[in-house]
């Protein structure tokens, strides 16, 4: 084989911070041909990906029979696009929304989460909480209103865009008369681990600990840090102090799913909806000898009592 370097460059939380730290890790790579490939995909996943015990405990996941299974099907006659099938198959074996292998044509996704079942969020709905554009507010991503029985509803459909304290003591003020609230984050597919912290941090008056992190130390299935605690600090501004409601659905992920982990417990808060989408192993991205991309889970994240999320 000849030698490439790849870099799978990362972001983890540095919990004394909240704030994010980058890395990069360096190994040779196989040969850019069909079979190379398929050995890269398979031995990156094998040596970084963080849930294997969690989905064999599932459902008896065997990641060295999958390998046998699929390396059958590879051959050196192969278009791209059977390839990306091969590969794309393979890593939904993971059952993971946070494994993705993207390529100029084509990205695979892990649907079945959620194609299975009610999607429990619909168009009109945004409508009949919002209303028509001038009869709702919007500052960051964050859009809200108070509902015609004085409840207050915030709409949230992303953790991309970061919060500035400005904005969320706003809302604050402006819904303080409410009876109580509502935070949709339905659909919400993440984004900031930071954004989502933000957001839990107006509905504490003190610092807590609201979960856990670990971080892959070698390349083997259980090579792992000692879990590190995830903090909430109180928000500097106005805060939430009345009942809250947070709405989810299965296309709940990643940084939403977080934020579902963050505030789940907390006196007044209660999370009404279908199972979140989980996606709480923060992604790694990793390139193939052809250029396609691998994104795949590597830090596993657990609640305040140590459950897997």
């Amino acid at each position: 084989m000849k030698t490439l370097h790849k870099y799978i460059c990362f972001y983890t939380l540095t919990i004394s911070l909240l704030g994010l730290m980058s890395g990069c890790i360096t190994e040779d790579m196989p040969d850019n041909d069909t079979r190379g490939n398929f050995e890269a995909c398979w031995r990156i996943l094998d040596e970084h990906y963080c849930f294997f015990q969690e989905k064999h405990d599932e459902y008896g996941l065997d990641w060295n029979e999958v390998y046998q299974r699929y390396s059958a099907r590879v051959t050196d006659g192969m278009t791209n696009e059977q390839l990306f099938e091969v590969l794309a198959e393979m890593t939904k074996e993971l059952r993971d929304g946070h494994v993705n292998l993207y390529a100029n044509h084509d990205v695979s996704r892990y649907g079945a989460w959620f194609d299975d079942y009610p999607l429990n969020y619909y168009d009109f709905m945004q409508r009949t909480y919002l209303g028509r554009s001038e009869e709702y507010k919007q500052t960051s991503s964050l859009q809200y209103r108070i509902l015609p029985d004085n409840i207050g509803y915030v709409r949230c459909s992303t953790f991309s865009t970061m919060f500035g304290d400005g904005n969320l003591s706003e809302i604050i003020r402006q819904l303080a008369g409410c009876t109580g609230l509502i935070v949709d984050i339905r659909d919400n597919g993440g984004g900031q681990l930071t954004a989502a912290q933000k957001l839990a941090s107006v509905f504490t008056n003190e610092k807590l600990t609201v979960g856990y992190m670990c971080h892959k130390t070698g390349r083997g299935h259980s090579d792992f840090s000692s879990p590190q605690a995830v903090e909430v600090e109180p928000f500097p501004g106005l805060r939430w102090q009345k009942r809250v409601c947070i709405l989810t659905n299965r296309h709940t992920y990643s940084a939403a799913n977080a934020f579902t982990m963050y505030v789940k417990g907390l006196p007044g808060v209660t999370v009404v909806g279908d199972r979140t989408g989980g996606g709480a192993g923060m992604p790694f991205s990793s390139e193939l000898p052809n250029g396609w991309f691998l994104r795949f889970s590597a830090c596993p994240m657990y609640d305040r009592n140590m459950n897997c999320t």
